[in-house]
């Protein structure tokens, strides 16, 4: 186990999502993509934000409900695997993947699209990774057998 009782990761990970919104952003209005027709981006885009505020809001739900935090800094007192945890190790994560394409849409940012699987890569790498490793050394062969049953992703 680390020497703090937390993952080791030191800034919020939706900042990963906002930072790649925002380098898309910026690259599409420096040097414009196609983009999908108005009508379809505003439908698109709010169906996959409800959608993926619903599937993180599921996520820090059934963390709440295992008693255990969903902030990093803090420590994880128990695994969650009700709810969509049954599914997917990162709903929450997962979630914000749905609310990042939602709002690129939105923003009519096809670069914001082409940076997302840099920003999953990012989330996947410098948050994930890190606390799976935590995870691992504090709850042991339970999540380790709580791995081989479920995806990280989907």
């Amino acid at each position: 186990m680390a020497a703090s009782d937390n993952s080791g990761v030191k800034f919020p990970p939706p900042l990963l999502y906002l930072l790649g919104l925002l380098a898309g952003w910026w690259l599409q209005r420096v040097h414009p993509l196609p983009t999908l027709p108005k009508n379809v981006a505003l439908g698109g885009g709010i169906l996959l934000i409800v959608a993926g505020l619903a599937v993180a809001r599921a996520g820090v739900r059934a963390v709440w409900k295992a008693k255990s935090s969903i902030v990093p800094i803090r420590p994880t007192t128990a695994i969650a695997t009700d709810g969509p945890y049954a599914l997917t190790r990162n709903p929450m994560y997962l979630g914000l993947v749905f609310i990042y394409i939602g709002i690129a849409f939105l923003i009519h940012s096809a670069w914001a699209l082409l940076l997302l699987p840099l920003v999953v890569v990012g989330i996947d790498r410098l948050v994930i990774a890190k606390e799976e490793t935590y995870l691992r050394g504090k709850f042991g062969d339970s999540y380790i057998s709580y791995c081989s049953r479920v995806r990280r992703w989907i």
